[in-house]
């Protein structure tokens, strides 16, 4: 993995893992932003604000990174092997299907205007990325199950991008 600085999990004192304690990860993040923030490096040489300034944006960019169990995926993936490419064509038959189904259950949502509906899509949604992330993490580490984990955390960046598009969806129809 291409990576200048230390690993996302050690600037946390975390091990890898994809089960993460988020609340615990949350204190953690908050209590290390506290000590790197550039505003106490204010009186600080240029070079000392410079480091604090970039020890900030690493805090930050690793903190991003391991919340998000998508993000978290990829980044275990890409330690444990070559890196990722960033769009691959997802060679998923099964779950194509899947995404032109849920794709047009919304679409259907949005012309009901059906709020209701679309809190009840959303339970189902989340129901389905728990499920995909108890997958993932039991697979991830096995070389063997390589294709599997990389296919899993595709379709978790696919959840993802729909739990946007849903509560996006449910900000319009609730004003």
């Amino acid at each position: 993995m291409k990576n200048a600085g230390p690993c996302h999990f050690a600037l946390f004192e975390l091990q890898p893992s994809f089960r993460l304690d988020l609340d615990q990860l949350a204190a953690r993040y908050r209590e290390l932003a506290r000590s790197v923030h550039p505003d106490r490096f204010a009186d600080a040489s240029e070079r000392e604000q410079r480091v604090a300034l970039e020890r900030s944006a690493s805090l930050n960019e690793a903190y991003r990174t391991l919340k998000s169990d998508s993000q978290r995926a990829r980044y275990l993936l890409a330690m444990r092997g070559p890196e990722l490419p960033l769009e691959v064509t997802v060679q998923d038959p099964d779950f194509l299907l899947q995404q032109m189904q849920w794709r047009e259950e919304l679409e259907d949502l949005q012309d009901e205007a059906d709020l209701a509906g679309v809190a009840a899509f959303k339970g189902r949604l989340k129901v389905a990325q728990q499920e995909l992330n108890e997958r993932f993490a039991e697979v991830w580490e096995d070389d063997a199950r390589r294709e599997e984990a990389e296919r899993l955390m595709r379709r978790m960046q696919f959840l993802d991008k729909l739990s946007h598009e849903v509560r996006q969806l449910e900000e319009r129809l609730d004003d």
